[in-house]
């Protein structure tokens, strides 16, 4: 995604940083910012310590949304393994999110595009996601006790391929709180989902997804991740489909099919704003669903 206008000095500078691969010397992979497109960033956000920045969230990619405002790319590597009560096989995913910091506390968020390959399966073939893209707004930031909230919104434009399950134009609404406890950081995120437009051949329904995190500051390389998460289909779809999509897409699913899955994994940071991770995440519930197990690998840049 490329935003081009006539921007004050702070946004100038900040462009000539994507431009020319890192002009300004990044801070670290945290929830602070130095590149602010309009305006400045905040100043307590910058003087944080070390241990009491957050790791971002590692698994849900497309709907674990913190709620912090940063500017950062964020590469993704998904390996899906189906079950077999479906079949079996697997699928890959490829993807890179941009997030801009607007100002301090206004965030533009590209959270899904990418290309995905199923193989093996239900499914046997290759195409494009979706693309989604939203607003964040960071409506309480209190650096002095790690206390931070946000709301947000975005929409799914469905331009991806039928033949990968996606082709689905969807609104999507979401709400998160991060507190900081020292060396010890908690998240949730709550997304609201609702199909627009005509349904696709798997049919949709309105949805809800829920995300926890925790992540512990060990050293100024390495700290573990856990995180939790939910989707529950509201409204049967029609037609119902005998499983549910997950986050892999928004299918014609039924209300008792709720799905939790808890993920493990960690982040290690080998330079300044540079973070790699990994997680392995598998379901904790029974019912028939897409979810086999997932391993989820992604590297961030924040500037």
């Amino acid at each position: 995604m490329e935003i081009q206008a006539v921007f004050p000095r702070g946004a100038k500078r900040a462009v000539l940083s994507l431009l020319v691969g890192g002009a300004i010397a990044p801070l670290g992979v945290a929830q602070h910012t130095e590149t602010v497109f309009f305006g400045e960033p905040n100043a307590a956000g910058l003087d944080l310590p070390a241990e009491r920045q957050a790791v971002h969230p590692v698994t849900a990619p497309y709907f674990h949304e913190d709620s912090f405002v940063t500017t950062d790319l964020r590469a993704w590597y998904v390996r899906h393994n189906f079950p077999g009560n479906l079949n079996g096989g697997h699928a890959t995913v490829l993807a890179v999110q941009a997030r801009a910091a607007l100002t301090e506390s206004i965030q533009l968020v590209a959270y899904k595009d990418g290309f995905v390959d199923f193989s093996d399966g239900l499914v046997n073939d290759d195409g494009m996601n979706d693309l989604a893209a939203g607003i964040k707004w960071a409506f309480l930031q209190d650096w002095e006790t790690d206390t931070h909230a946000a709301v947000g919104a975005g929409y799914e434009l469905g331009i991806g391929d039928e033949e990968v399950l996606q082709d689905d134009d969807e609104v999507r609404i979401w709400g998160s709180f991060n507190k900081g406890f020292d060396r010890l950081h908690v998240g949730a995120t709550l997304n609201f989902f609702m199909p627009v437009g005509s349904e696709d051949a798997f049919g949709d329904s309105d949805r809800l997804s829920w995300h926890l995190h925790a992540d512990y500051y060990v050293n100024e390389f390495f700290s573990p991740v856990v995180e939790l998460n939910g989707y529950q289909t509201l409204s049967n779809g029609t037609p119902v489909t005998p499983f549910s999509g997950v986050d892999v897409a928004n299918l014609g699913g039924n209300e008792d099919e709720d799905v939790i899955t808890a993920g493990y994994g960690f982040e290690v940071r080998p330079a300044d704003g540079i973070a790699l991770r990994a997680a392995h995440e598998s379901p904790l519930t029974d019912n028939v669903d897409l979810f086999g197990h997932r391993w989820t690998l992604s590297a961030v840049w924040s500037f």
